[in-house]
């Protein structure tokens, strides 16, 4: 049986999905950070697939290593944001902090 882009797209889908699910459907925010890594992952997946079953290989990788280090700033930034919020409200429940501090 030979992988085709069918299943690389399947997959990718399926972690879009997931990721999705985790977004919308998650009150933490570090579940909800987890669904947009899973998302960033998917789009990653394509990436690679698509370059895969094409002419060009490189622009692929290369499409897909600006995404890992735009996901690694982002994680950074973003549990900075997180741990800043929890000391100052003590949850990290989205739909729990409707206000900054003034």
């Amino acid at each position: 049986m030979n992988i085709t882009l069918n299943h690389f797209l399947i997959v990718s889908s399926l972690l879009f999905s997931f990721g999705l699910y985790g977004i919308v459907t998650r009150k933490n925010a570090v579940m909800v950070l987890m669904g947009i890594e899973l998302i960033l992952n998917a789009a990653n997946i394509n990436f690679l697939a698509f370059s895969r079953y094409s002419n060009s290989i490189d622009f692929g990788q290369v499409a897909a290593l600006f995404v890992i280090i735009l996901a690694a700033a982002e994680s950074a930034i973003a549990l900075a944001i997180v741990l800043n919020i929890y000391k100052t409200f003590v949850n990290i429940n989205v739909d729990e902090i409707d206000k900054l501090r003034e």
